[in-house]
């Protein structure tokens, strides 16, 4: 089987190419010295299936973004998505200004891309025109979405439903877990059983102010849903309407989650000192994945460094392909590594890249 995937870092996209038995290799670039902030590969069905996206974030002169139809060999500027004119006087929320494209999705009738400062946009014609999805935006709840770590609110989590073109599930940090059955035409708060350590004991459940760091389903069985939080790691077997807390070795913290495509049971997480720190546990670099829907869990560690490692992997710096064998991980200082067993063991494909921020498998 051909893999192909993509690298989004602080100074370019890199294209990786599979070798089989020779495992990963960088095959060319894009952007170079460009941050790119998100990364959409090509799929073989859904809106826009073909077409390669590249979300860039340049500063002064704004967020930008690219398609490939020709699977990165050539690109095209598109319109990024923009918010309207903010009307007098304020609302109390933030800015109405595109900071960030935080993450892009593929549905069967439609592209999305989740912003900050929490906008989420509709594009019917495979990127050439943004909409506003007005009703999430218009939500009262959204005047008390909050930045955490950043200073707004952002949509980083698209989890449309594979089978079901008008269900679409998303996250916010920090602003809760949200759901559409209408394709975006109205919205419900759900999260019941998530838990915001940070807030007074009075509000810790309350839905709208979870700080979910990644959201990812299981293809096959799409009900399932796994969430790495701010405050811990929980799992929902009702497409997110309630969930259940787990408890993984070493630490609970971290950002990045992947879900197996086809096993419902099985996931994989990134475990961290939260906070301040933000580093590996010990100084070592590793795994936990679960193969029983978070009753047990293995920590795994081979391939990976165990000794004076500082390496921060980001909310979408694993991924996992649609065979659940071959996973990418990537780091804050620029440490790619890869595991062709289901993260039993991993190879270091690259120690000296950018920061990364996304990776993608096609």
């Amino acid at each position: 089987m051909s893999l192909t995937a993509w690298v989004a870092t602080r100074k370019g996209l890199f294209e990786l190419q599979h070798l089989g038995t020779g495992g990963w290799q960088i095959r060319r670039n894009s952007f170079l010295g460009d941050p790119v902030s998100m990364v959409l590969p090509p799929a073989p069905s859904g809106h826009a299936a073909g077409r390669l996206l590249a979300a860039l974030n340049l500063g002064h002169f704004g967020a930008k973004l690219h398609a490939s139809d020709d699977g990165g060999a050539s690109w095209q500027e598109l319109p990024a998505p923009a918010f309207p004119p903010q009307p007098e006087p304020h609302d109390g929320g933030p800015a109405w200004k595109l900071l960030q494209i935080w993450s892009l999705a593929r549905s069967e009738s439609a592209l999305w891309a989740g912003t900050v400062p929490g906008g989420l946009f509709r594009s019917s014609n495979a990127g050439a025109s943004w909409q506003l999805v007005d009703a999430l935006w218009q939500r009262p709840e959204r005047l008390e979405w909050m930045g955490g770590g950043n200073e707004a609110p952002g949509i980083h989590s698209l989890l449309p439903h594979p089978s079901n073109g008008q269900d679409l599930t998303l996250a916010i940090s920090c602003g809760g877990v949200w759901h559409s059955a209408d394709e975006g035409a109205s919205w419900a708060l759900h999260g019941r059983g998530l838990n915001a350590g940070y807030m007074p004991p009075e509000r810790q459940q309350d839905m709208n102010v979870q700080d979910p760091h990644c959201l990812q389903r299981c293809r096959a069985v799409p009900e399932v849903i796994w969430c790495q939080h701010h405050c811990g790691i929980w799992r929902s077997v009702d497409g997110g309407l309630s969930w259940q807390e787990l408890k993984a070795p070493l630490s609970s913290f971290g950002f990045a989650v992947a879900a197996h495509p086809s096993d419902p049971q099985t996931a994989w997480f990134v475990p961290a000192i939260k906070d301040e720190r933000r580093i590996p546990v010990d100084g070592a670099l590793v795994v936990n994945r679960t193969r029983d829907g978070g009753q047990s869990w293995e920590t795994l560690r081979a391939g990976l460094p165990q000794q004076h490692c500082y390496d921060l992997v980001y909310r979408h710096g694993l991924a996992v392909d649609a065979s659940g064998q071959h996973l990418l991980m990537g780091s804050t200082t620029g440490g790619l590594w890869a595991s062709d067993d289901g993260g039993e063991h991993w190879q270091t494909v690259a120690a000296h890249l950018p920061p990364i921020y996304a990776l993608a498998i096609a």
